[in-house]
């Protein structure tokens, strides 16, 4: 028995619960923005357990096509594929297997919404992490637009169609990744030049990174906001919005100049709790 648990406590550890979690948010956000979750009870249901079983799957396909360079670096070495604690066959049947029925499960659904998210693992896992992730900086772009899947699908199973709403929030999501990717790339850059992976900081140098942050900020500060506007939110949400960009933008402003690792990891926090704070806006208004 214990060893079982042992193994079931592994196979978690794949998913990237933190990670999983956040992403499942966005797609809840997305379903909320249009339909009340206790009146659309079972389809409320499915939604959270068709997205978790394929963004999970997703998130173990990285991690077995991932299993290489993950074994380079001393922040993911304990992973259990690159530390050889799961054997690579059984990661890739896990993931491809909960793929599928995450896919079908959703397809039951909304054709619609399970082709979104199929959109999502695909640019995740074929476009970002087997193509791209080890040949260019620019990957995080396709990256981005995975990351953005899962709200636009949450979105489009509640308003049947894919609106303009759905495409801001996605959006949002989009601009919001570079912030969170690149602060992560400088307070992890020798971990990633051991690993061979081209980064921003890397092949542009901090500066040039630092000016992208900057500018990603921005973008998101603005798209999260015209989401607020088009869903009619009240002047209450609008000035706690406010409240929040001040303090990204000002922060990636400060990084621009003052450059340090502290400003790096608190900037890093702070976009978190500023995209979670604007979804959390977005579901009480809505």
């Amino acid at each position: 028995m214990r060893k079982f648990l042992e193994k079931i406590k592994l196979y978690l550890s794949l998913i990237k619960s933190l990670q999983t979690a956040l992403l499942l948010f966005t797609g809840i956000t997305g379903f909320m923005s249009a339909k009340c979750p206790v009146l659309n009870f079972n389809i409320f249901v499915s939604l959270i357990g068709s997205l978790f079983l394929t963004i999970s799957g997703s998130t173990i396909l990285n991690m077995y096509f991932d299993r290489d360079i993950d074994k380079k670096m001393p922040r993911t070495a304990h992973r259990p594929l690159a530390s050889g604690k799961i054997k690579p066959s059984e990661a890739l049947y896990l993931g491809l297997f909960i793929s599928v029925i995450g896919l079908v499960w959703g397809a039951l659904i909304s054709f619609l919404y399970s082709f979104i998210v199929f959109l999502g693992i695909f640019f995740d896992v074929f476009v970002y992490t087997i193509w791209l992730k080890r040949k260019t900086p620019w990957s995080i772009l396709w990256g981005g637009i995975s990351g953005g899947m899962p709200i636009l699908a949450g979105r489009a199973l509640a308003t049947g169609k894919v609106d303009s709403i759905g495409l801001l929030l996605a959006l949002s999501i989009l601009l919001w990744i570079p912030t969170h990717i690149l602060t992560f790339s400088m307070i992890y850059f020798e971990d990633y030049r051991k690993a061979g992976i081209p980064t921003f900081p890397a092949v542009y140098g901090f500066k040039y990174t630092r000016l992208i942050i900057f500018i990603s900020s921005i973008g998101t500060a603005i798209a999260v906001s015209l989401v607020l506007f088009s869903l009619g939110m009240s002047w209450g949400y609008l000035r706690l919005l406010s409240v929040l960009t001040v303090g990204l933008v000002g922060l990636a402003l400060y990084s621009l100049f003052k450059h340090s690792q502290k400003t790096n990891f608190g900037l890093f926090k702070y976009a978190s709790l500023y995209m979670l704070g604007a979804m959390l806006m977005i579901i009480l208004g809505g």
